[in-house]
C-alpha cells in the first residue's frame, strides 16, 4: 500500500524546460490535476545553480519568479510591448 500522497496535498510542483523560457506548475485540486504553462517571448527564468535538484520556495517568491523577477537579485525581466502577432 502507498501512503506517499504528497502529489495530493495542495503541494505546486514547478519545472522549467532546458532552455530556460518556459515553466510548468502542476498540482491536484479536488478531483484532477491541474497544470499552469508559462512561456517567455525573450527572456529566461532565473533557477537553481546546477546541482540543486530541488527548491522550496514560498508563495510570494513563485509570484515574483511568474511575474518575471530573478528570485535572487529581484530584479524583473524587461516589459514588452507588441503592435500585432504578425
Amino acid at each position: 500500500m502507498c501512503h506517499d500522497t504528497y502529489p495530493f496535498s495542495g503541494t505546486l510542483y514547478v519545472f522549467r524546460n532546458r532552455a530556460s523560457d518556459k515553466i510548468k506548475i502542476v498540482f491536484w485540486e479536488n478531483n484532477g490535476f491541474v497544470m499552469y504553462y508559462k512561456s517567455l517571448a525573450e527572456e529566461k527564468f532565473r533557477w537553481p545553480e546546477e546541482g540543486e535538484e530541488l527548491l522550496t520556495i514560498t508563495g510570494e517568491q513563485l509570484s515574483w519568479l511568474l511575474d518575471g523577477y530573478d528570485i535572487a537579485a529581484m530584479k524583473p525581466h524587461r516589459t514588452l510591448q507588441y503592435e500585432s502577432v504578425c
